[in-house]
C-alpha cells in the first residue's frame, strides 16, 4: 500500500502516524534510504502493528534498525520521559470488577483479562541485551525477600525457582528499598511479577533453591515493559499497580500444611472423666515444638543473608462461626474456648512433616478458681500430646484421631480429646508458574447461565431432560443453547482415570443362563470399576433398581450414540467441548450425614492427595484458555484445591437448611452463613447456596457480596424462570439449572457476544462482516468470511482467556 492513497477520509488507522512521518521526513539522518517513508506504511498498516495502541504503532515505526557493517545506527530522537517505562494504564473500559476486596487471607484481581491491555514502554530498539536496574518498597517479615519472576528467560520464564532475588540496600521512609539488576532482551515485550518468599537450599548441589511463596501480585494483566536500552526501573510498592492493591497468599509449593481441628460436628471433641469436670466447658492452646535433631545448632557458613536453610515451622489459630472468622499466629495465655457453634483450627505449615510435637494444654473456661492453689497458669487440667509422626505413618490425607489427656501432677489419664486432622501436600510431578491466577478473579455481570449437569438432570428430578445427564452430547447442547458454564460431576475409576459421572454408585446386570428370566441389577461403586469396564459393562443410574423396565432401558443404551454414552473422561471432554464454553467443574467426595450414613454407603475412599493430584493436574495441563471453577460440597476438598494450585477459583457448595436433603455431619456445610464465613477465611471465590434459602432469606446474597465473595446457587427452583429472575435481581452471579433449552435458543453465550463486541471495536472490518453472530463462534471462534484479516484478528482473539 503507498502513503499517497491514504487520506483521513478514509479511516485508515495509520493516518495519524503517516501524517506525522510525513512532516517528520526532514528529520531523517543522512544515510538512510529514500524509501524508508513507503517501508514505514507498510509496517503501519500491518497487522502485528495495528494491535498496538495508538502511540505504541509510532514506537514500533520508529525502532532503529539493528546496526549492519555499511548501515551506523543512527542517532534517532526519543522522547524525554525515560525510555523503558510503562506508558499507560488499561483503560477504564479495561478494568473488571472485583471478587474481594482484600477479605481472607489474599486480595482480588481487578483487571479483565480478556482485554489483552498492557503497560508498554514507548520506545523499541535494536535486539540485544540490555540492563535494567529495578528497585521495589516493601517490608516483608524477618526471614522473606522480595523476587521478581517473568516472561523472559533471565526472569526465569515465569517459574519462580527461577526468579530473581532482590537485595535490601536502604530505607525509603517507613519502607524498604529493595533492588537489583538483570539483563533483559531488548525490544520485547516482558511481562513479569513480583513475589514475598522464603528462599531455601537446594535439594541437590547445583540444582534451584527450593522457594515458598508466601504473597504474591495477581494484577491481570501483569507488570510489563519492552526495555529499549540500559535503564532503571521504579515499580512503586510491592503489589500496587496504577493505584490498585492485588495480592493474594502463596500455594504450597515444597512444605506441607498439617491442619487440626476440634469441633462439635458429631459430639464435644473433649471428654474429662474426673467427676470435678463433668459440666465444665474448657479453653484449648496448642503449642508447637520441632523434635531436635544432630548438628541442627551448628552454623552453615555457605549460606548467604537471602538463603535460608530451612523454613521455620508456623502456627495459625482460625475460629469460624456463622457470624464471622477469625486468624491469628498467636493465641491467649490459656488459649481460646471451644464453642458448640464454632469451628476451631490450627494450621501449621512445617517442612518436616514427620518431625513435629504439638502438646494440647486445656483449661477450665472459667478462669476465677485454680485446679492447684497458687498455680501460675489457673484452671490448667491437662495436657495431651500428638507426634506428627503418627500421623505419617497413617499413611492417610485426612482422619480422626483421639488423644489421651493427662493431669498435671499424677500423670494419670483423666480424659480424651478428640482431633480431627488433615494434610496438604504439593501437587506430585506437576509445578504451578506465577504467569497468571484467576483464583480470585471474578467481572462482575448479570446472572449467568450455567447448564446443570449439561442439559439438564435426566435420572432424579420432576421433568427429566432430554439428553443423558453428563455425556458429551449433553454438554455440547447447553453450550450450543448459550450456556456460559456447563457444570458437571468428577470422579476417578479404579484404575485413577477421571470421569464424569453423578452417582458415587451405579448398577451391573449378571447375564443369566435362562435368558427368559428377568435381568438381576447389582448396586456397586464406580471406583471399584476400571475406565475399560465402564465403557464396555452394560451399567444404569441406581434408580434402575425401583424402576420396573431395566431390560428395556439396556436395550436403548446399546443402540445410543456414543457420544450419549456415560461415564466420558475428563480429558475427553476438555478436548471436545468448545473452549469459549466455561467448566463448572464439581468434584465428587463422600460425605456423612448427621445421622452418621455415608454417600453411598461408602465410608472409605481414595486417598485425597492423590486423588485431586490427578483431577487437578489434568486440568492444569489440557484446560488451555478455558475458564475454569471448581466446586465442592466437601470443605477439605475446597480447602485443598485453594492451596495445591493457584490458577482456578473454587466455590464452596453448601445446601443450607432444608427438608430437601439430610442435614450433613460436618458444621461448616450446615448453614449459609458458616459457609460464607468459611469461604472467606480459605479465601475461596465464593459459595455455591441452595436458591431453596436464597428465596427465603435474600440477605445471604447481601452479606456474601459484602464481604468479597461470588454467588452462585443452584437446586430444583432455579429451573423456574420467576425464580431466576428474582435471582438475579439479589445479585447472583450464577444459576445452576436444569434444561436450558427449554428457555434459550441456539446463540453465542455472553463471553462470545463480548468478544465479537471488542473485536469490532479493534477490527474496522468487522463492522462490515456479513455473516450471522452465530457462525462466528461455530468451531473455534473463526469467522466464515473469506476476509484473510478478519479471520487471522478472530483466530488471534479466540486464543485470549
Amino acid at each position: 500500500m503507498n502513503v499517497r492513497r491514504i487520506s483521513p477520509e478514509s479511516g485508515n488507522p495509520a493516518w495519524p502516524f503517516l501524517s506525522f512521518l510525513r512532516r517528520s521526513l526532514r528529520l531523517r539522518p543522512p544515510g538512510l534510504p529514500a524509501s524508508l517513508p513507503s517501508a514505514f506504511a507498510k509496517a503501519a498498516l500491518s497487522r502485528k502493528n495495528r494491535r498496538l495502541p495508538p502511540r505504541g504503532r509510532l514506537r514500533r515505526l520508529l525502532s532503529p534498525p539493528p546496526p549492519t557493517p555499511s548501515l551506523p545506527l543512527p542517532d534517532w530522537p526519543r522522547p524525554s520521559r525515560a525510555p523503558g517505562r510503562r506508558l499507560r494504564s488499561p483503560p477504564p473500559s479495561a478494568r473488571g470488577g472485583c471478587a474481594g476486596g482484600g477479605s481472607g487471607r489474599g486480595g482480588c484481581n481487578r483487571f479483565e483479562p480478556e482485554l489483552g491491555w498492557g503497560r508498554k514502554s514507548c520506545l523499541a530498539v535494536a535486539r540485544g541485551q540490555g540492563t535494567a536496574a529495578v528497585e521495589l518498597r516493601g517490608i516483608p517479615p524477618p526471614g522473606e525477600v522480595l523476587a521478581i519472576c517473568g516472561s523472559c528467560n533471565s526472569l526465569g520464564s515465569w517459574d519462580p525457582q527461577s526468579a530473581v532475588i532482590l537485595q535490601p540496600e536502604e530505607e525509603a521512609g517507613d519502607v524498604l528499598l529493595w533492588r537489583t539488576t538483570v539483563q533483559l532482551p531488548r525490544g520485547d515485550d516482558i511481562e513479569y511479577r513480583y513475589f514475598q518468599g522464603t528462599f531455601l537450599e537446594p535439594q541437590k548441589t547445583g540444582g534451584p533453591c527450593q522457594v515458598i511463596i508466601h504473597k504474591w501480585e495477581t494484577h491481570l494483566p501483569p507488570r510489563s515493559i519492552t526495555p529499549l536500552e540500559d535503564t532503571s526501573i521504579d515499580d512503586g510498592h510491592f503489589g500496587i499497580v496504577d493505584d490498585v492493591e492485588s495480592v493474594d497468599s502463596g500455594w504450597l509449593t515444597c512444605q506441607t500444611e498439617i491442619r487440626l481441628r476440634l469441633h462439635f460436628s458429631e459430639k464435644p471433641p473433649v471428654s474429662i472423666t474426673k467427676r470435678k469436670f463433668k459440666k465444665s466447658r474448657f479453653r484449648v492452646k496448642l503449642t508447637l515444638e520441632g523434635l531436635e535433631e544432630e548438628g541442627e545448632d551448628e552454623e552453615d557458613d555457605r549460606l548467604s543473608p537471602t538463603i535460608q536453610q530451612k523454613m521455620p515451622n508456623t502456627l495459625e489459630i482460625s475460629l469460624i462461626s456463622d457470624t464471622e472468622f477469625k486468624s491469628r499466629h498467636s493465641q491467649p495465655e490459656c488459649g481460646y474456648g471451644l464453642q458448640p457453634d464454632r469451628w476451631t483450627e490450627y494450621t501449621i505449615q512445617t517442612m518436616e512433616p514427620d518431625n513435629l510435637e504439638l502438646i494440647f494444654d486445656f483449661f477450665e473456661e472459667d478462669l476465677s478458681e485454680a485446679v492447684i492453689q497458687g498455680d501460675a497458669l489457673p484452671g490448667h487440667v491437662g495436657s495431651a500430646c500428638l507426634l506428627s509422626s503418627t500421623l505419617a505413618e497413617s499413611g492417610k490425607s485426612c482422619g480422626i484421631l483421639t488423644l489421651p489427656i493427662m493431669s498435671r501432677l499424677s500423670r494419670k489419664t483423666i480424659g480424651k480429646v478428640r482431633v480431627d486432622y488433615i494434610i496438604i501436600k504439593p501437587i506430585q510431578g506437576y509445578s504451578c508458574d506465577v504467569k497468571a491466577s484467576y483464583a480470585k478473579y471474578w467481572r462482575d455481570r448479570t446472572g449467568l447461565d450455567v447448564g446443570h449437569r449439561g442439559a439438564g438432570n435426566s435420572t432424579t428430578t420432576t421433568k427429566l431432560a432430554k439428553l443423558r445427564e453428563n455425556t458429551i452430547a449433553s454438554l455440547k447442547n447447553a453450550a450450543k443453547h448459550g450456556a456460559a458454564f456447563v457444570e458437571f460431576d468428577v470422579h476417578l475409576s479404579k484404575d485413577h482415570v477421571p470421569i464424569i459421572y453423578h452417582d458415587l454408585t451405579c448398577c451391573i446386570a449378571m447375564k443369566k443362563k435362562d435368558e427368559s428370566e428377568p435381568v438381576e441389577l447389582f448396586e456397586i461403586p464406580v471406583k471399584e470399576l476400571t475406565y475399560a469396564q465402564l465403557q464396555l459393562l452394560k451399567l444404569l443410574h441406581v434408580t434402575a433398581l425401583k424402576s420396573k423396565d431395566s431390560e428395556e432401558s439396556f436395550k436403548e443404551d446399546k443402540n445410543a450414540p456414543s457420544d450419549t454414552q456415560p461415564f466420558p473422561s475428563l480429558q475427553s471432554v476438555l478436548e471436545t467441548i468448545p473452549e469459549e464454553v466455561g467448566f463448572n467443574i464439581e468434584i465428587k467426595w463422600i460425605c456423612q450425614q448427621r445421622d452418621g450414613l455415608w454417600d453411598g454407603n461408602l465410608s472409605t475412599y481414595f486417598d485425597m492427595n492423590l486423588y485431586l493430584d490427578i483431577l487437578l493436574k489434568t486440568v492444569l495441563l489440557k484446560a488451555g484458555h478455558r475458564r475454569i471453577i471448581f466446586s465442592s460440597f466437601d470443605a477439605d476438598i475446597c480447602t485443598m484445591v485453594r492451596h495445591k494450585q493457584n490458577k482456578y477459583p473454587i466455590l464452596f457448595l453448601t445446601q443450607g437448611k432444608c427438608d430437601t436433603y439430610p442435614e450433613l455431619m460436618d458444621l461448616r456445610s450446615r448453614t449459609t452463613a458458616i459457609a460464607t464465613s468459611f469461604a472467606q477465611f480459605e479465601n475461596l471465590l465464593g459459595i455455591n447456596a441452595h436458591t431453596e434459602e436464597l428465596l427465603l432469606s435474600p440477605s445471604f446474597v447481601a452479606e456474601a457480596r459484602s464481604k468479597g465473595l461470588v454467588v452462585f446457587c443452584w437446586g430444583d427452583k432455579t429451573n423456574e424462570l420467576e425464580n431466576r429472575k428474582k435471582l438475579r435481581e439479589y445479585g447472583v452471579h450464577g444459576l445452576v439449572y436444569d434444561r436450558i433449552y427449554d428457555w434459550m435458543p441456539e446463540q453465542p453465550n455472553i463471553f462470545q457476544t463480548e468478544q465479537l463486541e471488542r473485536l469490532k471495536q479493534e477490527v474496522p472490518e468487522l463492522k462490515s462482516c456479513l455473516c450471522p453472530t452465530v457462525s462466528h463462534f461455530s468451531s473455534l471462534g473463526l469467522c466464515k468470511c473469506s476476509n484473510s484479516t478478519i479471520q487471522a484478528r478472530m483466530s488471534e482473539s479466540s486464543s485470549s482467556f
